[in-house]
């Protein structure tokens, strides 16, 4: 008996330490649940605002479907219109295209005709042409045939004619040489012999034929002022007829000089720059207040060396 209680005794301790250990337990597992509660609660309303968002946007995505759909329907549609449009006007152009080559093959078959119809035209007119041709050149080839016999003769008459002018020619040589010679040289006022000096007109012609110099003819009087002859400015000062003397000044050369107390057919000579043969003035005349006569330059000039 006093076993038993102590046993007692010493069991009570032991028991009292694993009812707290299952109080602890029951403690945990009920916060456990109460939080997995929570949990489920919370996943609960969380589900539920994920389904409201759902279907929220599928009504959106619905919407936007629909209003896709219309457009893109809308615009299928204008776009069948236009090219049903587009088909309709090709059509029309094709039977306007077709309309315009069958014009065009009707036209281009007239003008063919036409073309034909010319050129048989053309071909008829240039053989009518040719025999007539033919026909002009037998007439031609008679009429060359007769011209060569009237030309034979002519050529004999030619001869006798260049006979003639052969003639003529020596005779006229044979005067131009005498009076050549009759022609006289003189020596000029700077002391130059010049060249032949002619004392009338038929000289001064001579003189030109022979073409060895240029001569111009002048008429000066008292009442002109300096008289352009040639390249120089003449001017006359005095005339002394009764003496057959005269006095003039000449512009030549950007120089004046004045030839005082001149006899007529004396050559009056100046040097011009350029020229390696004088100038000579030659008067054959004295009148009263008047010189008449010409002046004779050097064909060939040469160039100024420069200074």
């Amino acid at each position: 008996m006093s076993d038993m209680f102590e046993n007692s005794a010493n069991n009570r301790p032991e028991a009292t330490g694993s009812g707290h250990q299952h109080t602890g337990v029951f403690a945990a597992l009920f916060v456990g649940l109460i939080v997995a509660l929570a949990g489920i609660g919370y996943l609960a309303v969380r589900n539920s605002q994920l389904s409201d968002q759902i279907a929220q946007m599928q009504d959106s995505t619905q919407a936007d479907i629909s209003k896709l759909s219309a457009a893109t329907t809308s615009l299928l549609e204008e776009r069948l219109q236009t090219v049903t449009a587009d088909l309709d006007a090709v059509k029309a152009s094709g039977q306007k295209t077709s309309s315009a080559l069958q014009q065009t093959r009707a036209q281009a078959q007239k003008q063919g005709e036409e073309l034909r119809g010319q050129l048989e035209q053309q071909q008829k007119a240039t053989t009518d042409q040719i025999a007539e041709l033919k026909d002009s050149t037998n007439s031609t080839i008679t009429a060359v045939s007769s011209d060569v016999s009237n030309v034979k003769t002519d050529v004999s008459g030619v001869r006798n004619d260049v006979t003639t002018v052969k003639s003529d020619v020596a005779t006229t040589q044979a005067n131009l040489d005498k009076t050549s010679a009759d022609l006289k040289r003189a020596i000029g006022d700077m002391g130059v012999m010049s060249g032949l000096i002619a004392t009338n007109a038929k000289d001064l012609a001579a003189l030109r034929a022979l073409g060895e110099r240029n001569y111009t003819e002048f008429d000066i009087s008292r009442k002109d002022a300096a008289k352009k002859v040639g390249d120089v400015a003449i001017t006359l000062k005095k005339a002394d007829q009764g003496h057959n003397r005269y006095t003039v000044s000449v512009f030549a050369d950007d120089k004046l000089v004045e030839k005082k107390d001149r006899t007529i057919n004396e050559p009056v000579q100046l040097y011009i720059n350029g020229n390696r043969m004088p100038y000579e003035i030659v008067v054959n005349q004295v009148k009263k207040d008047e010189i008449v006569g010409y002046l004779s330059t050097p064909k060939i000039t040469t160039v100024a060396r420069a200074q």
